[in-house]
């Protein structure tokens, strides 16, 4: 699902992720139907300039991401990128239809009273999730399930400024959701809670048979985690970004080495989030009691020590860490690097795979 797409006849796209603490490239090639690594770059932002979104400087980034391709010897011109969350509004409308331009006029009635900005203002794109038809002896009109994603024009024309500048051609134009959805979830169809943390924000959303059910962001991610091990302990942010990754670091400051107390002052907004969202999606059983499955971990900040097993006992619903790269193809001695950077590639990675699904 893209805010705008041409038709995919290219053997290989270069995926990037514009995020705050840096970009991410993927180039990934079909290779009868499997995705083959071709190349990948990334380069972090110092923690000083988190605050400044890489967007707010297009010629700037337009240049780095123009010398990240030319050091990672990419192979083609055509790019897939990924709108943040945060930016993107994003709801599942149920409309009563009959026919085609019945749809398009109540889907855009019903979207002018949700979206914050007027439609004109916004890029949008709709997604049909499912049917339900007439049944006149139980007195139910057809009606319509549409996923409906918009985004602020001035936003999507920075992509397109920032990627021509690149001298790339930017040939979609999507939203976090569906590239972590093809990366991490692929065909599965279980009810599952994709958790990103990221630098400045975590992403929490409720993926339904490959739909975004409930997509929501918070300003908290592992940043606020560094300064809070920072500030407990005494120590130099540089040594708490150090801890945060070093299970051994954490131990010594746990009583009888169990990190669950720890680990409730780091994330305790994430979890109070996430159990939100939990209760949120329930309460839309109309009926039918509705069930998260599992729980996928991404982003950096994913790879604090325990956190899945802790995720797993608060929640009690299974968590583990996403990989994203289970589903591409690269050569056994890149294993150990592809090991280290992980789950941060999430996004890219689902970006390149579009054609690939």
């Amino acid at each position: 699902m893209g805010l705008f797409s041409s038709s995919p006849t290219q053997e290989s796209f270069i995926g990037v992720d514009i995020g705050y603490a840096g970009m991410k490239l993927v180039e990934l090639k079909n290779e009868k139907g499997r995705a083959r690594l071709i190349t990948y770059a990334y380069a972090d932002i110092p923690s000083e300039s988190l605050e400044k979104s890489l967007l707010n400087d297009v010629p700037g980034t337009a240049k780095l991401l123009k010398d990240m391709c030319a050091q990672a010897k990419t192979t083609t011109k055509k790019a897939i990128a990924a709108l943040p969350l945060s930016s993107v509004f994003s709801s599942i409308l149920s409309v009563p239809t009959t026919n085609e331009k019945e749809l398009k006029d109540a889907v855009s009635a019903q979207a002018k009273k949700l979206i914050p900005l007027p439609l004109e203002e916004v890029s949008l794109d709709t997604k049909i999730i499912d049917k339900k038809e007439r049944d006149k002896k139980l007195d139910v009109k057809a009606s319509t399930r549409v996923l409906v994603t918009a985004a602020p024009k001035t936003l999507v024309q920075k992509y397109l400024d920032l990627f021509k500048q690149a001298d790339l051609e930017l040939a979609s134009l999507e939203t976090e959701a569906f590239a972590e959805i093809r990366s991490l979830i692929g065909k599965d169809h279980s009810t599952i809670m994709i958790i990103d943390i990221g630098s400045l924000r975590t992403n929490i959303m409720v993926v339904e048979a490959g739909i975004p059910f409930i997509t929501r962001s918070i300003a908290s991610g592992g940043n606020a985690i560094t300064q809070t091990i920072a500030k407990t302990l005494g120590i130099p942010l540089e040594q708490a970004e150090t801890m945060k990754r070093d299970i051994k670091s954490m131990q010594t400051f746990a009583p009888a080495g169990d990190l669950s107390p720890i680990l409730s002052v780091l994330i305790k907004p994430i979890l109070d989030e996430v159990r939100y969202s939990f209760n949120l999606y329930q309460s839309q059983s109309n009926g039918t009691p509705k069930r998260i499955e599992k729980i996928i971990l991404t982003g950096g900040s994913s790879l604090l020590p325990r956190l899945p097993e802790f995720i797993t006992q608060e929640m009690n619903v299974n968590a583990y860490l996403g990989n994203p790269w289970a589903r591409v193809v690269y050569p056994p001695d890149l294993r150990p690097i592809i090991d280290e950077i992980g789950p941060r590639f999430a996004v890219p990675i689902g970006c390149a795979m579009r054609d690939i699904e």
